[in-house]
């Protein structure tokens, strides 16, 4: 079966003072009907990897790739009236904290009305049916209301699913999802991770999830990349990342702090040169 998205060999770069910058560098993978999790330290890629593919490096930042392919149609560097049509429809992306991506003068229900009806074209009536069915799906408990709501009237976690809701109302093949849970509580963010499991193998979607928490990848994700510097120095199935090879996985593993193992002082990871060139390990 084709991949829903492939990408090789995927550059992003700045121009600086003392040169051009590569924020990514020579990164690939392919994504299927799966839930893929992307890894690393601040400041790894992990993050500019998902805008560059989404079109949302804007100059003077250059991004370029052998191969950028969605469905099997190339989206690499497409004319942004292209991409628009693209983003949102086909692959929609729900940032780190819903404070700053949902419109504080807008309620809720006119910001998911306003982008379905962008990319399906559909009635205000369907619409308006359309969100209320989504802020349902989410697990909002009284959808009417919630749908009158201001952003600033909701908590953290609701404001989290009512981007969700927005960003699947168009039906996409592709959900990216930045750090969706980092400013939740646990059982918040496990309540959104069982809606976006749910929702995300009901459609038969691909999900690329980016985040820091190594131990919530190994257990909601079917596969994994771990990034350094821009690269992808490993790739391996979620259940096996507590095996991981490389030295860079393994200093990422031992700095977690862990109930069933304490100790007096947490590892520090000891980096070495080489990382910054290291090609991915095989994957299993």
């Amino acid at each position: 079966m084709s991949p829903l998205l492939s990408v090789r060999n995927l550059r992003v770069s700045f121009p600086t003072r003392s040169g051009m910058f590569e924020a990514v560098r020579g990164v690939s993978f392919d994504l299927g009907r799966e839930r893929l999790g992307v890894v690393g330290e601040s400041g790894s890629g992990k993050s500019m990897t998902g805008r560059a593919i989404l079109g949302l490096v804007r100059p003077p930042g250059r991004v370029e790739a052998e191969r950028m392919e969605l469905g099997g149609e190339s989206i690499l560097n497409l004319p942004e009236a292209r991409m628009r049509r693209l983003r949102g429809s086909r692959i929609s992306m729900v940032m780190q904290d819903p404070k700053f991506s949902l419109n504080p003068v807008m309620t809720v229900g006119r910001q998911i009305m306003e982008g379905y009806r962008l990319h399906t074209g559909k009635s205000r009536a369907a619409a308006r049916d359309k969100a209320l069915e989504m802020l349902a799906a989410v697990q909002i408990r009284d959808p009417e209301r919630v749908f009158h709501a201001y952003p600033h009237e909701v908590s953290g976690g609701m404001g989290q699913r009512i981007m969700i809701a927005m960003m699947l109302a168009p039906d996409p093949e592709i959900l990216i999802a930045d750090e969706p849970t980092s400013a939740l509580d646990v059982s918040v963010r496990n309540e959104v991770l069982r809606i976006m499991d749910r929702l995300v193998g009901a459609r038969g979607m691909g999900l690329i999830f980016i985040s820091h928490d190594l131990n919530l990848v190994a257990q909601f994700c079917d596969r994994v990349l771990i990034m350094y510097a821009g690269r992808v120095v490993e790739e391996l199935p979620a259940r096996d990342l507590h095996a991981a090879k490389h030295p860079y996985t393994q200093g990422l593993l031992n700095s977690l702090p862990r109930l069933d193992r304490p100790v007096e002082r947490l590892a520090v990871l000891q980096r070495q040169e080489g990382w910054r060139d290291a090609l991915p390990a095989e994957t299993p």
